[in-house]
């Protein structure tokens, strides 16, 4: 069975940047902070930005679970909460320590 545009999109750019999918999924998520904070101008503590990679990565886990439903005939949910951590954790972590913390002050 064919691999979707998506997944083909996605083993592309692990294979031109020799990255892992769990490193691709960190990358990405900091890459959607940091632009949806630079475009929000409110800096990390931009609740567009912490919003935006939510977003994100729940369409990109919508988008896994199709293809997890197309090709095993179920969905793989631990490996999408995995995936979901990876692109999640440090944005948020980046977000509180912005927010509500003298940290980043």
């Amino acid at each position: 069975m064919a691999m979707s545009a998506f997944q083909s999109m996605k083993h592309e750019i692990v294979q031109f940047a020799s990255l892992s999918k769990d490193a691709l999924h960190i990358y990405v998520g900091m890459g959607v902070f940091l632009l949806g904070s630079a475009v929000a101008q409110k800096g990390l503590r931009s609740a567009f930005a912490i919003l935006a990679v939510v977003v994100l990565g729940v369409l990109g886990e919508l988008l896994d679970a199709r293809e997890d439903l197309r090709v095993h005939g179920h969905w793989r949910v631990m490996a999408s909460l995995h995936d979901f951590a990876n692109t999640v954790f440090w944005p948020l972590m980046l977000w509180l320590l912005a927010r509500y913390s003298r940290v980043m002050k």
